[in-house]
């Protein structure tokens, strides 16, 4: 899928117009990114892709990515059309030696799937601890224009009031549960990339994503969102496996793209900035609702210990994006329109 899907050339589009980037500071750049095959990673690459390809925008990527043949069919399409991009082998364990100048770096990679997290607690602090460390050494070595880590929400952990968030609220992470391995790793990388950024003045920013789904969703997708979609699209009941009392905000990809554009290159350094979309704030029980009342199917309830032990217990996060917003960002995609927008997306392939 790619500019041949209505809607995804749509996202390109629109990316490619915001006003708030200011694309002339990535003209003749060479950007290395990880998580490259991922929703988010996919999103960028084909947006940057899109810029060289359509709007004659000079620049290089760079992809970390563990299985280069999966990455090339991955990008077949920006490949074929003549993407300036290249593959680097490797894991964020074993990140290869890389020759290339590199003027800006984006570190997407980690793993994402909360059954991963609390199965694999161990691997998955030392695979982004080791991830990071060996990224920012590279910013520092190659004095980089500008170093951007993928946060997440989570860093805030597990919040009981109904109150907004900014960059600056208190958090409590219970480093107890190994399912925070994940928060917990997002919470160090970030003090690595604010001690980088003093200690070394390496030009080190934290983007705080929420929530992010859309347009590139693959269909074996399994985050909660892609689930009550294939079930709404199978005309089969949407299974909760708790309450789905959880409250927080979501994100467009295309918006999550021009807001980490946005901060990559105007963000201030040392600075983290949350990115969501305020006006998505619902229930994740909310949420299959929508989906359902979309698709005309059911809500189910089944409620296990098993589910009690791989999800985090209910909570709340309404997040502030009041910071991301000075730098003149904006979302753009609602909540039901980012549900319409995946269905036509994997309708269509």
């Amino acid at each position: 899928m790619w500019l041949e899907n209505p809607i995804f050339r749509e996202d390109m589009e629109y990316i490619a117009g915001v006003d708030f980037v200011p694309w002339e500071q990535l003209r003749g750049r060479t950007l290395f990114i990880t998580g490259a095959t991922g929703l988010i990673g996919f999103n960028l690459i084909s947006a940057l892709a899109y810029m060289n390809i359509k709007l004659d925008m000079p620049l290089k990527m760079l992809a970390l990515v563990r299985d280069e043949a999966a990455a090339r069919e991955r990008f077949k399409e920006i490949l074929a059309e003549g993407a300036p991009l290249k593959f680097v082998v490797g894991d964020l364990e074993h990140i290869p030696e890389v020759p290339d100048a590199i003027d800006y770096i984006i570190h997407g990679g980690s793993p994402t799937a909360s059954r991963y997290f609390a199965e694999h607690p161990v691997e998955t602090i030392r695979m982004n601890l080791a991830g990071a460390s060996t990224l920012l050494e590279m910013a520092r070595e190659k004095q980089v224009e500008s170093f951007l880590f993928l946060s997440s929400m989570e860093v805030y952990g597990s919040l009981h009031r109904e109150e907004k968030v900014a960059e600056d609220h208190e958090s409590f992470v219970d480093t107890m549960n190994p399912r925070s391995s994940y928060p917990e790793a997002k919470r160090m990388i970030e003090a690595m990339c604010s001690s980088y950024a003093a200690q070394y003045n390496v030009p080190a920013k934290v983007i705080r994503l929420t929530q992010t789904f859309g347009a590139g969703v693959r269909r074996e997708d399994n985050r909660v969102y892609a689930q009550f979609i294939r079930a709404g699209m199978n005309h089969e009941d949407i299974v909760l496996l708790t309450r789905g009392g959880t409250r927080h905000s979501y994100l467009y990809t295309a918006d999550a793209v021009t807001a980490i554009l946005a901060v990559l290159v105007k963000g201030e350094v040392g600075a983290a900035y949350n990115a969501t979309n305020e006006k998505t704030y619902r229930s994740i029980r909310d949420m299959a609702e929508i989906v359902a009342n979309m698709c005309n199917v059911g809500v189910v309830v089944r409620e296990s210990v098993e589910s009690s032990k791989l999800y985090p217990k209910e909570k709340f996060m309404k997040l502030d994006a009041t910071k991301l917003q000075n730098l003149g960002w904006s979302s753009v995609i609602g909540l039901k329109e980012s549900f319409l927008r995946l269905m036509e997306t994997l309708d269509n392939g």
